[in-house]
């Protein structure tokens, strides 16, 4: 059975503010976040916007878009708090990808604030916090109602926060965009993974990543993820055009897409993208912490775990073009650079 698959932005506006705003998918318009049990959402800080803290229902992979160092992801198990501060000068953009089985809502992500409007604090009100922390009606009411904003806010200038120690932060993220990549081609791109064996703090969580950046009108061959898991794709940088292929030998999908869109994929579904000429990148995650990818194409294809005689009844070709065949499966084929 084929599966009617879209490219879509967040769909959701969940707040907007001075500080910054944060947007979500939604399993309204993509039913597959559900069905897979995968959530997403965009945080956009403004300068001197602060994210108040925060923990989720979902276990997630946050990838950084507009940093100061791009490309850092950096796992989050549910139940853990989390806040966010732009100390820049330009917007600050984190894309949130993860699992949401044990979601209040499987396909969308909750989160519960510390503080401010929404914040449990302020659903306790100022009785229960006097007699839970010592203090008087007008400390607990300070307490409770100082911070009158909500998920977002902006700070003064001057704020300064503290910079993490070097051996916390090499523990809870990694760099997934890096010259030293899983696969580096010249001239087309790089494919980057990130594991529970490169990264152990994703052992338990049922995550890991996977970035692509294409040169321009570069080509990732089709691949499928053989264990049977989802993954959500989102286009985190310039456009291009994705094809997707299921059991029933005819596309899935096959369209252009473009920065800021998301797309769910089934298991099993194999997909190539060809970029355009400005080149494009791929942010990924599947909801397992050790994936298996399978290439259709290149010296570790499908093909080259089958004899001749299989090979040669399964195409119903010839030996002469098995043999033609075999012999441009003899390199890497992972991306394909443009031809001059």
């Amino acid at each position: 059975m084929e599966t009617n698959l879209v490219a879509e932005k967040a769909d959701q506006t969940v707040y907007e503010g001075e500080g910054g705003a944060y947007y979500a998918w939604t399993p309204s318009k993509s039913p597959l976040l559900s069905e897979w049990k995968l959530g997403a959402g965009e945080l956009i800080l403004h300068p001197l916007g602060f994210a108040l803290p925060h923990f989720s229902d979902s276990s997630k992979i946050e990838e950084t878009v507009v940093v100061i160092k791009k490309g850092d992801v950096m796992p989050l198990p549910r139940g853990q708090i989390s806040w966010w501060f732009n100390g820049g000068d330009t917007d600050l953009t984190i894309i949130f990808l993860g699992e949401t089985a044990k979601a209040q809502v499987v396909g969308e992500m909750s989160y519960f604030f510390l503080s401010g409007a929404q914040g449990m604090l302020h659903g306790f009100q100022s009785d229960i916090v006097a007699k839970v922390f010592d203090l008087n009606n007008k400390e607990a009411e300070d307490l409770v109602s100082s911070q009158p904003g909500s998920l977002i806010v902006k700070l003064r200038k001057g704020t300064e926060f503290p910079n993490p120690s070097e051996h916390v932060k090499e523990k809870v993220y990694a760099a997934i965009d890096t010259p030293a990549a899983d696969v580096v081609v010249e001239g087309g791109g790089i494919i980057n993974s990130l594991t529970e064996k490169e990264f152990p703090v994703l052992m338990g969580m049922d995550l890991s990543a996977r970035f692509v950046r294409l040169e321009g009108k570069a080509m990732l061959a089709p691949s499928y993820v053989a264990d049977g898991t989802g993954r959500v794709i989102y286009v985190a940088k310039g456009s291009g055009r994705i094809r997707v292929v299921g059991n029933e030998g005819k596309p899935s999908f096959d369209g252009d897409v473009k920065e800021g869109e998301l797309m769910v994929l089934p298991q099993f579904l194999a997909a190539s993208v060809i970029a355009d000429e400005g080149g494009m990148e791929l942010f990924s995650v599947i909801n397992s912490s050790k994936p298996t990818f399978e290439q259709l194409a290149g010296n570790v294809s499908v093909w080259k775990k089958l004899s001749s005689v299989v090979l040669q009844s399964t195409l119903n070709i010839n030996p002469e073009l098995e043999e033609l065949f075999m012999s441009k499966n003899t390199q890497s084929l992972m991306i394909i650079p443009p031809k001059n």
